[in-house]
């Protein structure tokens, strides 16, 4: 009759062909909710039960509630379906083309001078040297006292020393690596043979050559029968190793009160291979640092016996043996953090 509920057949077909056309989550969950939600066309049809003569209305209860479970079924499996579709669209339109290069990601490089000074730390290693490290935080006694440089001689003042303010005992921030020289011959016993790199200090204007800190380099040798010849031929083959084979090495008498004789090391000029230039202010040499035998009076007050032992001591600025490498003409470019400027010497990684 006209009034009577939909046939379990007929909401079959109806629902069917309504979960067919959902695509997506949300008309999914409408069909849900106006199926088998609790207003929806089945439960109404659940509802409408009564209105059916009895002797109906059993086979009709059964036949509703295995449309349920199949509709159930049914929408599990569509829903499962959508979902699949939808990942498949998205890999589509979120692909990539393996074929590509890949994106190289940005990557940390040692700092070019801690590159020169791991260099020239191996060359001396392989020459029989061990690395050693001291406080950059120094007593003058051992910057100063020490070193054959007491409160009245005028060498004290050369070296333009950061004080710091401490009350009774002087204390400055390292203007050389020197203190460890005398720290290291406290320490030990002949032989010594020790190189100290290390950050130092001084109260200095910047330019294009100078910086108020800086990176050096402290040798120390001592044993029986050291001389000169030995200081030579060690620093010849170190400026050979970190400059090139072809290099010619030149020594010259200085004056350092801490060593007695004193000498300075030059090389010939690598920009104009010796014949003179603006770098070398016409002369063809460069100097790259300074040494001499270490003073008796250092070696006694530190407890070594002048009579039997004797040594050698040298100290080079890590910076410019850089600048010298590489044409570098400003010093002050090391401690810029330019990334143009750093990245161009990322041959080493961290």
């Amino acid at each position: 009759m006209s009034g009577s509920p939909p046939t379990a057949s007929e909401l079959r077909s109806q629902a069917l062909d309504a979960l067919g056309q959902a695509s997506n989550q949300d008309e999914l969950s409408d069909w849900h909710r106006d199926v088998l939600g609790r207003q929806g066309s089945l439960g109404q049809a659940l509802r409408n039960i009564g209105q059916l003569p009895k002797e109906e209305r059993r086979d009709a209860g059964q036949a509703l509630n295995q449309l349920r479970q199949e509709l159930e079924t049914a929408f599990n499996d569509r829903q499962d379906q959508v979902r699949a579709d939808a990942l498949d669209a998205r890999l589509v339109d979120e692909r990539i083309d393996v074929t590509l290069p890949g994106r190289t990601q940005p990557m940390g490089g040692l700092h070019p001078l801690t590159q020169m000074q791991r260099e020239a730390l191996d060359v001396f290693a392989h020459l029989g040297f061990q690395t050693v490290e001291g406080p950059e935080v120094e007593y003058g006694y051992y910057s100063f006292d020490m070193l054959n440089i007491p409160k009245d001689h005028p060498a004290r003042d050369v070296w333009d020393t950061i004080f710091i303010d401490s009350g009774e005992k002087e204390i400055t921030l390292r203007p050389h690596t020197s203190p460890m020289q005398v720290r290291t011959m406290l320490a030990q016993d002949p032989p010594v043979r020790v190189v100290v790199p290390g950050r130092c200090y001084r109260y200095e204007a910047q330019d294009a050559t100078h910086e108020w800190h800086f990176q050096q380099i402290e040798g120390l040798a001592v044993d029986k029968h050291i001389t000169l010849a030995d200081l030579k031929g060690t620093l010849a083959e170190f400026a050979r190793q970190i400059f090139g084979a072809a290099r010619q090495v030149r020594f010259r008498c200085d004056y350092f009160p801490f060593v007695e004789p004193g000498v300075d090391l030059s090389i010939d000029c690598p920009f104009c291979d010796g014949s003179g230039c603006r770098v070398c202010s016409n002369s063809g040499w460069i100097e790259i640092l300074g040494a001499g035998m270490v003073h008796p009076n250092v070696l006694e007050w530190s407890g070594y016996d002048p009579e039997i032992y004797s040594g050698w001591a040298f100290g080079m600025g890590i910076d410019r043996l850089t600048m010298l490498r590489y044409g570098i003409n400003d010093i002050r470019s090391f401690y810029q953090n330019d990334l143009r400027f750093l990245r161009q010497f990322q041959r080493a990684r961290i």
